[in-house]
């Protein structure tokens, strides 16, 4: 490291320090209240998650409505980060909220359907189109389920994935390359799996890897979003889907979408806007509103595959339901209830032109401030999610990321916006529209990326 990066990094510390001490202190009654936490939740708040906000704790929460939050200490929010993605439709929208409470009061989980589950498992085959659907409970679960039929159907044992990807909690996909090697992603511990049995790892838009991968011939299923999302967003090459689908037909491997996060670019997610074609198509998260749940939805020909596994249930053979995914809790009638509320009033296609020109206006003006202050940053947006990189120009790998990434100065941006009263998502700086973002948050947000140029500049960091 040169004497100017040395320097570089001392001030970015000083600045994490200065942001960390200011939040502390405009944040009392959330710093109490992570200490009492810590006394009883094994990593200080109910979900270990909650805890990598960059103030040092994380705020807490005393109401959210559309796209913003209010804390404990009585300071508002416009949120960007919206449950990472969980919160999509923005905060408390009334159509969910009233689905919710009706479907409450009617019966939650009987294991059962309701008729409900009629409409929605229709819509699902419009918007992403014709799957045979199942639910689960997370988008982790449902892609552990892709992953498992993809095993049954084909015999074969590996999943690849691409370097940097999230999948949840799949043990398969916690790897990454680095430095050459393939490793833990994260630092994650690796909990006694054999990675080298069972995954195999390359870098996204890598056309020769990916040949090269498939040739070995036991790979199960390729498992891949549209395009990288929690790694910073790194998108697509041209006509890389096209090779990946081609590729995966040829070599027999079943070819698992994840749209997750990609569910941003419109009612069919980037599927429905780039006519992807996959053997299971995965989402999750913003789907019912933020009431937990995943979706699965297998083509035709690979439903038939799995049903000369495990046939359709014959009325006078009762077979276990146990096929090692999903569970009695899934598809309830109160997931159903709002996800159906979700479909057909609230992520749809006016709401998300709204929430994309929104996205729009949003990505431009930060490109307008780093093109006037002729600074090495980009952003990238893909439907209603922009992305802010310190790096000049997109990353087409994870090696990119890692090559490029300054975690610091990523670390300042979220410990200065939480003190400006804004949220993104904290894993990297991802922002991401809801139907009630409006201007004035996208002005907001303006200016308060002007301040932060300005603290950097005085501080002689750039």
């Amino acid at each position: 490291m040169t004497i100017a990066a040395v320097e570089r990094t001392g001030l970015l510390g000083k600045l994490i320090d200065a942001e960390q001490e200011r939040f502390k202190t405009l944040h009392p009654r959330s710093a109490a209240a992570w200490q009492e936490g810590g006394r009883n939740f094994l990593y200080g708040g109910p979900s270990h998650w909650m805890r990598r906000w960059a103030g040092g704790f994380p705020i807490y929460v005393d109401e959210a409505d559309g796209a913003h939050i209010r804390d404990i200490d009585g300071r508002d929010y416009i949120d960007f980060c919206l449950g990472d993605t969980g919160g999509m439709c923005g905060h408390a929208p009334e159509a969910v909220t009233e689905a919710a409470l009706c479907q409450l009061k009617r019966g939650t989980t009987m294991m059962l359907p309701t008729e409900d589950s009629l409409w929605v498992g229709a819509e699902l085959s419009r918007r992403f189109g014709p799957k045979y659907w199942t639910l689960t409970t997370s988008a982790t679960d449902a892609n552990r389920a892709a992953i498992r039929i993809a095993r049954m159907i084909t015999g074969r044992r590996k999943v690849l994935v691409f370097s940097g990807c999230y999948h949840g909690g799949v043990e398969e996909a916690h790897v990454e390359i680095r430095d050459g090697r393939v490793g833990m992603r994260n630092m994650i511990h690796p909990n006694g799996v054999d990675h080298d049995a069972v995954t195999r790892v390359i870098e996204f838009n890598d056309v020769a890897a990916l040949e090269a991968a498939l040739a070995h011939g036991d790979a199960a299923c390729v498992l891949a979003e549209p395009l990288m999302t929690n790694f910073g967003m790194i998108p697509a090459a041209p006509d890389f889907h096209r090779t990946l689908r081609d590729l995966t037909r040829r070599a027999g491997v079943v070819l698992v979408i994840d749209e997750t996060h990609t569910l941003s670019c419109g009612p069919g997610g980037y599927t429905a806007e780039n006519g992807l074609e996959s053997d299971i198509i995965v989402a999750g998260k913003a789907i019912a509103g933020g009431i937990p749940a995943g979706v699965f939805g297998l083509s035709r020909e690979t439903a038939e595959r799995l049903w000369t596994l495990v046939p359709h249930v014959n009325p006078r053979e009762r077979q276990s339901a146990h096929l090692g995914f999903g569970g009695t809790l899934a598809g309830n009638a109160l997931t159903i209830a709002t996800m159906r509320a979700v479909l057909e009033k609230v992520l749809t296609p006016a709401n998300y032109q709204r929430m994309i020109a929104t996205a729009t206006d949003l990505a431009d003006s930060i490109r307008e401030l780093i093109a006037a202050n002729r600074l090495p940053w980009h952003v990238t947006q893909i439907g209603a999610r922009a992305e802010i990189m310190f790096m000049p120009r997109q990353p087409r790998s994870g090696a990119d990321v890692i090559a490029g990434r300054q975690p610091d100065l990523e670390t300042l941006l979220h410990a200065f916006y939480m003190n400006e009263g804004i949220l993104v998502t904290p894993f990297h700086t991802m922002l991401l529209m809801c139907p009630a973002t409006s201007a004035h948050d996208v002005e907001r947000h303006t200016a308060v990326f002007v301040e932060f140029i300005d603290l950097l500049r005085r501080a002689g960091v750039i």
